[in-house]
């Protein structure tokens, strides 16, 4: 894969900002982990957790969506860290007691009960990777992420998401977003998305999917994965979170914009930061109809630079 090229723009014309990818040392660790949740929508949890096998994982955390998150860091040309973070993966598959203690002292009881254990994720993250790394991750059945990283100068860092894959559920087995109620850490029930999916009248299933498609094609990097009571649009971090309304006969997007650079409307947009909602996001945009959905097309696109 080719370097990508950074120019500072002068009165003179262009200049380019040297980069590469410096020796992913401790200092780098210690710079995302500091930084999880901004770089990776992760929020931090322990650095160099240990196994009960004399393993190290490099970082652990819970993702926006209460999925589990390994993140090694590849510091050597012939590590293999992709393998490395799978077997942390299945020993933390193994130990979730451990992990949910670790998120309660970290986070508190109501995250601990809402942990994914099936939304597990791996994020490796390197200088670069070789392609048959790329191919490697795409015949797997798991949550894997490749990140390369790039600095330029002494003030700037780029992250690309090279792959992007997301674990199947397996053949019969029904996952906890599937079921026709669920409940929130106050004792309600809700309706879950895949329930009020289900339950949609034609019209509004059509608006969704509108609305699904749209996000979805913003990049080969989506992915989709859907929660108990909303479905995330992400990149490396969600930019988007949908909800379903059936007795309201509308579609609710909640996105990665601060509203406060927006004039609101009522009955399209709504300043959320104050306001507690499912999912991510902190703008509401309310769809009814097709022409809602092409006034809020630019939002999304914005919102998917922004993840």
């Amino acid at each position: 894969m080719s370097d990508l090229k950074l120019f500072r723009t002068t009165s003179a014309g262009v200049a380019e900002i040297s980069g590469g990818a410096m020796a992913l040392e401790k200092s780098l660790q210690t710079l995302f982990e500091t930084n999880l949740e901004a770089l990776l929508g992760v929020r931090f949890l322990a650095s160099e957790f240990i196994t009960n096998e004399n393993g190290r994982m490099d970082t652990l955390g819970i993702d926006e969506n209460n999925a589990p998150v390994v993140i090694e860091y590849k510091r050597a040309s012939n590590e293999n860290v992709i393998n490395q973070g799978l077997f942390y993966l299945d020993w933390l598959m193994g130990h979730r007691k451990d992990f949910e203690w670790l998120v309660m002292e970290k986070l508190g009881k109501e995250v601990a009960q809402k942990v994914d254990w099936p939304g597990s994720r791996l994020i490796c993250v390197a200088g670069d990777f070789q392609k048959w790394d790329e191919h490697a991750v795409k015949q797997m059945n798991r949550t894997i992420d490749l990140v390369r990283y790039r600095r330029y100068g002494d003030d700037l860092l780029l992250l690309e998401q090279l792959t992007a894959t997301t674990a199947k559920p397996a053949s019969g087995v029904t996952s906890e977003a599937a079921s026709s109620v669920s409940s929130t850490g106050s004792g309600k029930k809700y309706k879950t998305v895949s329930q009020q999916i289900a339950e949609a009248s034609p019209g509004l299933l059509d608006l969704y999917h509108a609305v699904a498609d749209h996000l979805q094609a913003q990049g080969d990097d989506v992915q989709t994965k859907t929660t108990d009571f909303y479905v995330a649009f992400r990149r490396l971090k969600n930019f988007a979170c949908v909800e379903l309304r059936n007795q309201l006969g509308k579609v609710l997007a909640y996105v990665r914009i601060d509203p406060g650079t927006l004039e609101m409307e009522s009955g399209f947009t709504r300043d959320m930061r104050e306001i507690n909602h499912f999912g991510t996001g902190d703008l509401e945009i309310t769809i009814q109809s097709m022409a809602d959905l092409e006034k809020a097309k630019p939002l999304f696109d914005a919102a998917y630079q922004n993840g």
